[in-house]
């Protein structure tokens, strides 16, 4: 009886003594910032639920996108914790939710989860890929088959944040490198923050020369235009 009370999880956010088997309490897994319904399948911007006029206009080599927030606080900064100050419990604390929301949409069979590749040295610095690891959870919630190997990012490039879009874009044309055929195959994407969608266009692009089908970007986190 000591012990259970003694060791009963805090929340995460506010510390109370509610945080239950996710680490939140209800109020603050209420409040956080759930990406709306009404946004673009393709892209996952804002819209009435149709595609947008970007998508409409200029389509992306991605098929649709599935975001379970909006990058806003307090997600903001559980996300900088996660990818910085190693807290590695939370990809399965957002795969979790990532399930609970998004399961029963998903618009096709997702034949293969395939993570977002870091640079070999990127990863060396860090330590973890953050997409990888939340990726393992979801497959196994999901029970689909992971690929973190065939796909690589041979070219070590600035980081992406702070970029214009037409930058963005030109760091990243041909990073990736697809060394097993696709053919015929539906992949999900897994990464933590979309921003422009540059990094995701530009796999999914590589994705489809391999062979693949159709793909979708599965993200923790959707940024919106200010």
């Amino acid at each position: 009886m000591f012990f259970s009370a003694f060791f009963k999880p805090h929340c995460l956010l506010c510390a109370d003594y509610q945080g239950g088997q996710l680490g939140l309490c209800e109020p603050c897994a209420t409040s956080l910032p759930w990406h709306q319904a009404t946004q673009c399948p393709q892209c996952a911007l804002m819209s009435d639920g149709g595609l947008c006029g970007s998508c409409i206009n200029s389509a992306p080599d991605f098929d649709a996108t599935h975001a379970l927030f909006t990058y806003a606080y307090p997600i903001d900064s559980l996300l900088q914790q996660y990818k910085y100050n190693e807290m590695l419990h939370l990809a399965d604390v957002f795969a979790k939710l990532f399930y609970d929301q998004n399961a029963a949409k998903l618009s096709r069979k997702i034949d293969l989860i395939l993570p977002m590749p870091m640079h070999a040295q990127r990863l060396r610095e860090r330590g973890f890929n953050q997409a990888l690891e939340f990726a393992r959870c979801l497959a196994k919630r999901l029970q689909l088959p992971i690929d973190y190997q065939s796909c690589q990012r041979v070219k070590l490039t600035p980081p992406q944040a702070g970029l214009p879009l037409k930058d963005r874009i030109k760091n990243v044309r041909g990073v990736f490198e697809c060394k097993k055929p696709l053919q015929g195959l539906n992949v999900a994407i897994i990464d933590d923050v979309m921003t422009t969608g540059a990094s995701l266009n530009e796999l999914a692009k590589t994705l489809k020369k391999a062979g693949a089908a159709r793909v979708e970007c599965w993200v923790i986190a959707r940024t919106l235009p200010k």
